[in-house]
């Protein structure tokens, strides 16, 4: 067999492979869409596989005329944008000094960041503390808790470290300060990284119930993610909705959570074609260079 042939077979059998885990993949979310999108009969009965049947949209009208769905979807994008300013803003000031072998301390202080990544106090140290400070029933308990992830820490140090010196050097000679520094020629050579670690930020917050769950009574401080987690759990969609105003059709609850589901993950899903080229780039570069 030549190495023509050989590389021929071996690149269909890659992308078989790759098309079949891919469907695997998207195959949960598309049957939720057609669950969303089905009759009552076609539910109830365990017709709906991966398309549609008898098509209805009452879900999703249901959904977007609940004025409480509305305004946690609001709230979740503006303390996902706003937490994920602060992480970057707080993870960069933290990762650029670390990269400087003249900080005393560099290592204890690496060492420190790194026994995190392995050890933490608990759950129960943790909702302590947050009602110590005063935290409950606050947004800052949903953004200060992890306000920089070790792990894309130590993704932003390594890529600083393998910027040249000699560029900042020069910087330096030409009687540049350490900020200037950083915003004119570091940050502008890793906004590949900078995109990545956003967007985990970015993912990580629009996902997150548990701080919530733990932290947040009131109903106008809940996340997309925590109505949703609490409709999928409890089964009791009329109540835990709190719909106000809207038109109270009798649907099953499958059709609401699939509707619910699909109304809380389309939004990121946007943000992933406008930053699919920094997000691979980025993580090619944070592991290589690292």
């Amino acid at each position: 067999m030549s190495e023509r042939t050989s590389n021929r077979i071996f690149d269909i059998v890659n992308v078989t492979f790759i098309a079949l885990f891919v469907l695997f993949c998207l195959a949960p979310f598309i049957h939720v869409i057609a669950v969303s999108l089905s009759s009552t009969r076609a539910i109830t009965s365990g017709e709906v596989t991966i398309f549609p049947i008898e098509l209805n949209w009452k879900a999703y009208v249901q959904v977007f005329t609940d004025n409480a769905m509305i305004r946690s979807l609001i709230f979740t994008i503006i303390l996902t944008v706003a937490t994920t300013v602060l992480c970057m803003l707080f993870t960069v000031a933290a990762a650029y000094p670390l990269t400087k072998s003249k900080l005393k301390g560099r290592t204890m202080f690496m060492y420190l960041i790194i026994i995190t990544m392995f050890f933490s106090g608990g759950i129960i140290p943790e909702y302590l503390l947050i009602r110590d400070l005063h935290m409950i029933d606050s947004v800052w308990s949903l953004i200060l808790p992890g306000l920089v992830s070790p792990f894309n820490l130590i993704i932003l140090i390594s890529f600083f470290r393998s910027i040249p010196p000699s560029l900042e050097e020069s910087a330096e000679i030409d009687g540049s300060s350490h900020i200037r520094t950083l915003l004119k020629i570091v940050l502008p050579l890793s906004m590949p990284v900078m995109a990545t670690l956003a967007l985990f930020y970015a993912v990580g917050r629009w996902n997150g119930f548990q701080d919530s769950l733990m932290y947040i009574n009131n109903p106008d401080l809940y996340p997309l993610q925590l109505k949703l987690f609490q409709m999928v759990q409890n089964n009791m969609i009329t109540e835990l909705t709190n719909l106000e105003g809207a038109a109270r059709t009798k649907l099953p609850p499958e059709s609401l959570k699939a509707a619910t589901v699909v109304f809380a993950t389309v939004p990121i899903l946007v943000v992933y074609p406008w930053l699919q080229k920094y997000f691979v780039s980025g993580v090619m570069l944070g592991a290589v260079k690292g």
